[in-house]
């Protein structure tokens, strides 16, 4: 295979090479993607924001659109060209399909010998995940740690080995970004079925293709593709630092573990809850939270009950309620408590932190509440001072 377009039907292409889409067959791409089975997502623009959602071609696509974020805000605003992931995190992540919001568990049933379970047995879709930033890419490996690994979550491992991974390298830094800091980005480098740059310039529009996976191949089977040059792959590499240089925050991380730990009755907790409303954004727009409560929920009749599972926060009272009393009371407490595990005792558990630095729990503060700023302003002064 040395020049023109390629594959032929049923020829895979070669895993160490790198290709080039030109954008006008990127939708040939997208039709190969649904005809092999997959129920494409990726962003889209609704109620003013880049979200992910099931999209069906190329128009759904937010092409020439991007956002600009800062704490506590978001707004949309138009490109001068016509890039189709020209934009940064918003405020859904993958986890909203991995790990859905609200999941049946299992349904148990009256019968005349006593009672029946039988285990949620909804089909899994076999999603194709269209837009995978590296930050993403590090959250999804985190939860892997939490659903799929010693103890594993059915439903995650089943839509998360169904599921086909799309990464695409971010042309762009938000003013709320700090994936260099946390290691995680602005490069894809592993864990991806397929891995697209996307080339604005020198003309023509183009997406630069790397293969992750056999999986990944064979949906590019009849894509009009082209070998990549060599000033292609100078091209993506350009992209990718740059964006690394334009990062709009960063974040000291050597000392984390310790220092948080450290500090239980630093009166800057007190400070931070003194503006945190306990409204749970953060942890819903996190892509690697996982905290869940889990509900009956019985007919009328008494003849059905179903267990359910919904996404729940440490910000809410009645997460550590034990018996009548909840043990963290104070908006101080709760906030110390995410933080704290978030960046430190979340490598006891996992041996990672649980930041990606995507810098979603900033803009969506309300407040805007920034954690890299208060993790500075934590490490400042004695460890012992009362407080939080």
């Amino acid at each position: 295979m040395s020049g023109g377009m390629f594959p032929a039907e049923g020829v895979l292409l070669d895993r160490s090479r790198s290709y080039r889409l030109l954008r006008e067959h990127f939708p040939s791409f997208v039709s190969s993607l649904r005809s092999h089975g997959y129920t494409v997502v990726g962003p889209t623009v609704r109620d003013g924001a880049i979200v992910y959602a099931e999209i069906e071609g190329i128009d759904d696509l937010p092409i020439g659109r991007t956002d600009r974020q800062g704490p506590g805000a978001y707004r949309l605003e138009h490109r001068e060209d016509a890039a189709l992931f020209g934009y940064n995190a918003g405020p859904r992540s993958w986890k909203n399909y991995l790990y859905p919001a609200h999941e049946r568990l299992w349904t148990a049933r009256r019968t005349p010998d006593g009672f029946s379970v039988e285990s949620d047995s909804t089909a899994v879709p076999t999603y194709a995940f269209l837009g995978v930033r590296s930050c993403e890419l590090a959250a999804i490996r985190i939860q892997d740690r939490v659903f799929d690994g010693k103890y594993r979550d059915p439903g995650y491992h089943a839509r998360r080995e169904n599921g086909l991974v799309i990464a695409v390298e971010c042309g762009q830094a938000s003013a709320v970004c700090f994936c260099v800091s946390m290691g995680t980005g602005p490069g894809v480098r592993k864990d991806f079925d397929l891995a697209l740059t996307e080339l604005l310039s020198p003309p023509p529009h183009r997406f630069l293709v790397r293969i992750g996976s056999d999986r990944g191949a064979a949906v590019l089977e009849g894509v009009p593709l082209e070998p990549a040059t060599s000033e292609d792959e100078v091209a993506g590499r350009q992209v990718v630092d740059r964006t690394a240089e334009s990062m709009g925050r960063t974040l000291r991380t050597d000392d984390l573990h310790d220092m948080l730990l450290g500090r239980p009755n630093h009166p800057r907790w007190e400070a931070i809850a003194r503006r945190c409303l306990s409204c749970t954004n953060c942890t819903m727009v996190c892509p690697t939270c996982f905290c869940s409560v889990t509900e009956e929920v019985p007919d009328l009749d008494g003849a059905k009950v179903e267990r359910w599972r919904r996404w729940d926060s440490c910000f809410t009272l009645g997460f550590s309620q034990m018996g009548r009393t909840s043990v963290r009371t104070s908006g101080a407490s709760r906030y110390r408590q995410w933080l704290t595990h978030k960046l430190a005792s979340w490598q006891d558990q996992f041996e990672t932190s649980g930041c990606v630095g995507c810098g979603r729990c900033i803009t969506w503060c309300p407040v805007g509440i920034d954690l890299t700023e208060e993790v500075p302003a934590l490490r400042e002064g004695s460890p012992t001072e009362p407080g939080g």
